[in-house]
């Protein structure tokens, strides 16, 4: 998101969201860490109006013998309220699977969706993350993962950021 400001990403978010969105399990799973340049996007219209945002994290799954399973969470995916509707989410989606099935080793996707909608455009869904942890309350149909072919994740761990011990200080586990 070169050149795509932190206040009016702050802003969108907001506008989308909610000034409280910062409370929101998925703020609590990346704790810590910094958006990935290379896999998140905006979209401005031709007067250069921020209307659209997708940002990607750096998080891992970590299972109980200490081992991290490195994931790339999805989200938020935000439109400006009074652009909502118009194909912005799902182009910066599409931008996103494009650029993330064009790199053969890259970590599977993980987020908090609408499974329906995600895994009918690109193949998300939740059969793999019924015996995963989150720092926080989640709809469990709505934990979605999407991964390479061939690849396996394990049945069991919490969600956090990578490259961190987890739980962090503060943070608590949610029973399944």
């Amino acid at each position: 998101m070169t050149g795509t400001g932190d206040a009016a990403i702050a802003a969108l978010l907001d506008a989308a969201f909610g000034p409280n969105r910062h409370g929101r399990t998925a703020y609590r799973i990346r704790l810590g860490m910094a958006w990935f340049t290379d896999l998140s996007f905006a979209a401005r219209d031709a007067d250069g109006r921020l209307l659209g945002t997708l940002q990607c994290w750096p998080v891992a799954l970590h299972e109980p013998d200490g081992t991290q399973s490195p994931l790339i969470m999805v989200g938020p995916v935000a439109v400006q309220p009074d652009a909502q509707r118009h194909g912005i989410g799902r182009a910066l989606m599409d931008w996103l699977i494009e650029t993330v099935d064009r790199t053969p080793d890259s970590d599977p996707l993980v987020m908090i969706g609408d499974p329906e909608y995600y895994g009918r455009f690109w193949g998300f869904d939740a059969r793999r993350t019924a015996g995963w942890d989150v720092p926080g309350p989640v709809e469990r149909h709505r934990l979605l993962t999407r991964q390479p072919a061939g690849m396996a994740l394990p049945i069991t761990g919490t969600l956090g950021p990578r490259g961190l011990p987890f739980p962090l200080a503060g943070q608590t586990r949610t029973a399944r």
